[in-house]
């Protein structure tokens, strides 16, 4: 990627990281509102039942509290990249600060559902700005060796943020107020903007480029559509008619973004990379992997609290061994992981993603309490130690290196679309086996209908994990080299495409 500073910001000026001990707060600064905008995927999952109690929310509400977020963090991101080259990674990442915290401001002070899941998705908008300037502001910031201890603290601390969302939530929740989960954020966003005026310097990507406008309008919409209508479609059926239209839009945005994407000079998702079969795979294990691997939790929260009777602390404590589990595989193999093909950490993992849902399948039956959960957790947290820190430099490598960027915006684009597609599916499969459990022969009691819903959404995840497992181990492989380079180099800045070049990311960014 072309770094390029103005004057006031270059070597010597104003927002110049100094050296010695000085030289780590643009790290602080990145890292901090790198950890809130994930904390705020899962921190909410605890307070999802005190949310309801407050707010009076319905089970489609707190479907959009939780999706809202994610459905905006995705849409955004690839567009959020392009804004920043050309108006400058510092000014975004502050403007989404900025708009991080009056969001939560108006998540805390909501009134009622609509507003919150409203302020929700402005949060969203603001945590892409964040999301898709923290990797080019680091690798602007620092150098060498110091680059690499840069990544790592800035990887761990993303990493941190899966173990603590659902506990912190359980703190707030439990001994201030639902609210102080989104009002936490005012203090740290005015301690993160602050050091970044002061201590992280500006920089560019190619300013000569333009913003994919109707490529950015037209994925949104589709998103936006496609996860209405998956909601809509569980609440009022399938043939209503709001659902099929809703569907029918995101088939018709679908088609929109591949016209627009296929003529634009400089599109946000050059599709032709679609055509790479590994590419095009990674991106598919991506989606499904968040998919299969996170949005369960979010009814899991329900049940430990509505049906066990935890407190929200004790809710944050029982879904830990997942993220616990994760955190020491990064710690202790993630140096060797990077070493293998990347099919092989990517595939298993998955596989072993998938397992831990199905031991869920098995262990949640008649009378199983919170300690049921944390089998499946813990193996479903292995795979995932395994397979995330290997999916973005695995999806780098199987692109063209002068479209690296582009690769890594749309691995972290199709994550979170993702979480937010599941979370949509999960929640229609989960409502629908609750609904038959208790009107059907049996009448099952609500706590068993829970159980119901449980396995029924574990059994999806798993098989889709593990069918993806699969498929990237049959798929995927490592680029091969050549005398000029890594495998596609010779597509760089092919005739037409009007791609910008891109430096290539470290592993794991």
């Amino acid at each position: 990627m072309v770094m390029r500073y103005p004057p006031e910001n270059g070597p010597g000026g104003p927002g110049r990281a100094p050296g010695g001990s000085g030289k780590w707060w643009p790290l602080v600064a990145i890292t901090l509102g790198n950890f809130m905008l994930l904390v705020d995927v899962t921190i909410v999952n605890t307070a999802l039942p005190r949310i309801s109690d407050g707010l009076g929310a319905s089970f489609t509400s707190l479907q959009w509290v939780m999706d809202s977020y994610a459905l905006a963090l995705a849409a955004l991101l690839m567009v959020a990249g392009s804004a920043a080259d050309l108006f400058g990674r510092r000014r975004l990442y502050v403007a989404g600060l900025v708009l991080f915290a009056l969001a939560s401001l108006a998540c805390g002070l909501a009134p009622g559902a609509d507003v919150l899941i409203a302020s929700r998705a402005v949060q969203g908008i603001g945590a892409a700005a964040m999301f898709a300037t923290n990797t080019p502001l680091l690798m602007a910031a620092y150098q060498g060796r110091d680059r690499g201890v840069a990544f790592g603290v800035w990887g761990g601390t993303s990493g941190a943020a899966a173990a603590v969302g659902p506990v912190l939530g359980g703190l707030l929740t439990e001994y201030v107020d639902w609210r102080a989960i989104f009002l936490v954020n005012l203090p740290l966003t005015a301690v993160a903007g602050w050091l970044t005026l002061r201590r992280v310097r500006e920089s560019y990507g190619d300013r000569g480029g333009r913003i994919d406008w109707p490529g950015a309008a037209s994925f949104t919409l589709c998103a936006g559509l496609l996860t209405y209508g998956l909601m809509r479609g569980g609440e009022r059926g399938w043939a209503e008619a709001g659902t099929l239209a809703s569907l029918a839009g995101a088939v018709l945005a679908l088609a929109v973004f591949v016209v627009a994407e296929r003529r634009i000079r400089q599109p946000l998702l050059d599709l032709r990379l679609l055509r790479r079969p590994s590419f095009a795979v990674l991106m598919a294990a991506a989606l499904l992997m968040q998919a299969a691997a996170f949005p369960y939790l979010t009814f899991v929260g329900l049940w430990t609290q509505d049906v066990l009777g935890l407190s929200p602390v004790q809710a944050g404590l029982a879904v830990t061994p997942m993220a616990l589990m994760s955190l020491l595989v990064g710690a202790l193999g993630g140096r060797f992981l990077q070493r293998l093909a990347p099919q092989l950490p990517l595939g298993i993992g998955l596989l072993l993603i998938g397992s831990g849902a199905l031991l869920h399948v098995a262990l949640l039956r008649g009378g199983a309490g919170w300690a049921a959960l944390a089998p499946g957790l813990a193996v479903s947290g292995l795979g995932i130690g395994a397979a995330m820190p290997v999916l973005v430099s695995a999806a780098l490598g199987a692109a063209p290196p002068a479209r690296a960027g582009m690769a890594s915006g749309a691995v972290n684009t199709f994550r979170q679309l993702g979480f937010a597609f599941g979370i949509a599916v999960l929640g229609t499969v989960f409502g629908q086996a609750m609904r038959d459990a208790l009107h059907g022969p049996g009448h099952a009691t609500p706590a068993a209908a829970y159980l119901s819903g449980l396995r029924e959404i574990t059994l999806l995840s798993g098989v889709v994990a593990v069918a993806t497992g699969l498929l990237v181990l049959a798929v995927v492989r490592r680029a091969p080299r050549t005398a000029g380079g890594p495998a596609g180099e010779r597509d760089a800045g092919e005739p037409g495409t009007g791609e910008r070049p891109h430096a290539k990311a470290p592993a794991g960014a």
